[in-house]
């Protein structure tokens, strides 16, 4: 494998990873019954509409997969979604209030 098909190979992966968290967060989001799109822009009010978000959002509702909070809140971080994992931690401090 030379350079450029590692490099194109490590790119696909990321890609592939990141839409698998975005998977993840979506799916936890509707577990709680919190809409997904709502708190993403709440922790990013300047961004346009994410695509990818609202794909997952349409997926997730095909069948039903328990995401562990602190399993989510780790991926968003690894992928540097810090702010969106803040805005998670509020809700999962919410649910435990009721």
């Amino acid at each position: 494998m030379d350079f450029k098909d590692r490099e194109e190979f490590i790119i696909k992966k990321y890609q592939q990873d990141e839409e698998m968290m975005i998977q993840l967060y979506a799916q936890w989001c509707l577990n709680h019954g919190i809409d997904p799109i709502a708190l993403y822009q709440s922790a990013y009010p300047g961004q346009v509409q994410n695509e990818a978000l609202l794909k997952a959002v349409e997926e997730a509702g095909q069948e039903e997969l328990a995401i562990d909070s602190g399993t989510l809140l780790e991926v968003l971080q690894v992928f540097g979604n810090d702010d969106l994992a803040f805005a998670v931690t509020e809700e999962i401090q919410k649910l435990h209030k009721k």
